[in-house]
């Protein structure tokens, strides 16, 4: 048996569009959702980052990051601690009270990709955070040197 789709016309609607990672490189976004949850297997606790790619032609793209930032793996909270600084920084709150002080503030995202473990298909990782100055024009002495490094 079937479901009644009366009224939907396929005309009036957009088709969705498969899924295509982001381009590696430097995007400019804000931070538009933040929450803590519990680890999968229970014991930790993440904090899940929402950012949207504000400028260019990515525009309104989304982006996720999880920064764990409770887990008996001290290597695992000492690397998310490290990228919550960063993301401090580049958004110029040193000491948030709360995740909302890091929202809609412009910062720049090193954007690499990775392979999922489920599928192997290509997914976007966030490899860096610096302020929003990192992505202006590089003097010309400065390009010729290649592009500066990723982080992490």
């Amino acid at each position: 048996m079937g479901a009644n789709l009366t009224g939907f016309d396929a005309n009036t609607v957009n088709p969705s569009e498969p899924f295509v990672p982001l381009p590696e490189g430097r995007y400019l976004a804000i931070i538009t959702d933040s929450e803590f949850k519990p680890t999968k297997r229970g014991g930790g606790k993440l904090l899940k980052l929402t950012l949207q790619v504000v400028d260019g032609p990515h525009k309104s793209r989304k982006l996720f990051a999880n920064l764990n930032l409770e887990n008996a793996n001290a290597d695992t909270v000492r690397i998310a601690r490290a990228d919550l600084s960063a993301i401090c920084r580049a958004v110029g709150v040193l000491q948030p009270k709360d995740s909302c002080e890091l929202h809609n503030i412009p910062l720049v995202v090193v954007v690499g990709h990775k392979k999922r473990d489920d599928n192997g298909a290509l997914a976007n990782v966030i490899r860096g955070y610096e302020k929003k100055a990192a992505l202006a024009p590089a003097p010309a002495a400065a390009s010729a040197a290649g592009p500066a490094p990723w982080k992490r």
